[in-house]
């Protein structure tokens, strides 16, 4: 059996402004929003792990789920109800995808510098637990 090596820091994603799309998740997740020493870097830190923003001045949207710009990296987000939370992320400026691989379980999305998001149907006995 083999031992860990590390355990997960963080995910950090590419985008054209870091405060945008960490308020952005902010909405959708909670947590605090730390800024970086630079207006190039932005975390947002939740009770069960931490994202972090990163500025790429020529950052290009994915064109998931195929295409020349790979997806890059994307969030699995548990939620009770895919109805409620899809009305909520759209709200704050989500885009539904037009591929939606198993939408009974999961619903994709893309975020505003177009990372694609999953809204998971997660297990009412996890929401109940936390």
């Amino acid at each position: 059996m083999q031992t860990e090596v590390g355990r997960l820091n963080l995910v950090a994603f590419d985008c054209p402004d870091p405060l945008v799309l960490a308020d952005f998740y902010h909405s959708i997740i909670g947590g605090d929003i730390v800024p970086g020493d630079t207006e190039e870097w932005v975390e947002l830190h939740t009770a069960t792990g931490r994202l972090a923003f990163q500025r790429v001045d020529d950052h290009r949207r994915p064109t998931w789920p195929t295409g020349s710009v790979p997806q890059q990296a994307h969030v699995d987000i548990d939620v009770q109800s895919l109805t409620d939370g899809e009305r909520s992320v759209l709200r704050l400026g989500a885009v539904k995808a037009g591929v939606q691989p198993d939408p009974d379980e999961f619903v994709v999305f893309f975020d505003p510098a177009g990372h694609p998001f999953c809204l998971v149907r997660a297990d009412p006995q996890a929401f109940a637990a936390s």
